[in-house]
């Protein structure tokens, strides 16, 4: 009842009352019409690239918290979906599929060692770590306590493909460099975990973050289960460590030499309050919340460098795990 009275007084009363409206048309007005609109339109854009750049920290956080919000932004985002259609079906020319690295095989050595005592190889793939917040690379602050101890190598002349896990992680499983690394032309050959395989080794990619992005979609995949309620998960994100829960017997159900590839969440933002446990919030104050707009930035580094610190431990339970 409320939405036929509410549609009603809304839209059907002032449509009636438009309708009835005589309109005389005016020599010039059509362009006295478009002028106003352009005017207006682009005052419009003004004022959005003003409040966008004294106000981007207040809203920043929340496009990142609702990625959703941009596939609401009408006619935007029907023209935006509607060409990306037509680009990829109609005007790209599709790419074979390139198979690499045919010629791949274990060592007669290697696959005896395989019957005896077979080889485990734990491949972790991180999330928005900066080389710049790791204690290992020079970083004043203890953010790896942890893996310091362990005699690790840290190779610190990295760069990633990209900010994004849809580029970087394709970009690291794929023989293409950093300069002319290409998705499609990425997702068309085989990756590093496809030429293992084919190799005869076992592989299972265990998932914490945001999917394998197709390069383990050939292999087996075991994704934490982010609605369960316990020690390591809230219901709706867990902490890296649920990544070694069962790892023993997964382990122990693959065949020959193995590969496990765990991918974290790592210090993923913003929430990144949502990375660790409150017993592991080593620097503080932190900033236990998603709107980090509100928080200092000494607030949002201490919470950060805690992601790192947490990761580290993660790292070294692994390592002691394979000890």
């Amino acid at each position: 009842t409320y939405s036929v009275v509410w549609t009603t007084l809304m839209g059907v009363i002032p449509a009636l009352i438009v309708f009835k409206v005589k309109l005389q048309p005016q020599r010039g007005q059509w362009l006295r019409f478009v002028l106003t609109k352009l005017v207006a339109m682009l005052a419009s854009l003004a004022v959005i690239a003003v409040i966008a750049g004294l106000y981007y920290q207040d809203y920043a956080s929340v496009g990142r918290n609702n990625s959703y919000l941009k596939k609401m932004i009408i006619p935007t985002q029907y023209v935006y979906s509607a060409t990306s259609y037509v680009k990829e079906n109609y005007l790209t020319t599709p790419q074979p599929y390139r198979e690499i690295g045919t010629d791949a095989q274990q060592s007669p050595t290697a696959l005896q060692q395989a019957q005896d005592k077979p080889t485990l190889l734990v491949f972790v793939v991180g999330e928005t770590a900066r080389t710049q917040n790791y204690q290992l690379n020079g970083y004043e602050r203890e953010t790896n306590p942890y893996t310091s101890q362990l005699d690790v190598i840290s190779f610190k002349d990295v760069a990633s493909c990209g900010t994004a896990t849809a580029v970087s992680v394709p970009c690291m499983f794929s023989q293409l460099t950093r300069n002319q690394f290409d998705r499609k032309q990425a997702d068309n050959q085989d990756n590093a975990l496809d030429i293992m395989q084919r190799a005869g080794i076992d592989l299972l990619w265990k998932e914490n973050d945001g999917g394998d992005k197709e390069v383990a979609h050939k292999i087996k995949k075991i994704e934490v289960d982010r609605k369960q309620q316990n020690a390591l998960c809230n219901g709706q994100t867990c902490y890296d460590m649920a990544l070694l829960s069962d790892f023993d017997q997964e382990v122990s159900n693959m065949n020959g030499n193995r590969v496990v590839a765990m991918h974290l969440i790592g210090s993923h933002g913003p929430t990144y309050f949502q990375r660790y446990p409150k017993e592991k919030a080593f620097f503080q104050p932190d900033c236990p919340r998603a709107d980090i707009e509100n928080c200092s930035v000494e607030e949002i580094v201490n919470t950060y460098d805690n992601t790192i610190r947490y990761t580290d431990f993660v790292l070294e339970q692994t390592i002691n795990k394979l000890k």
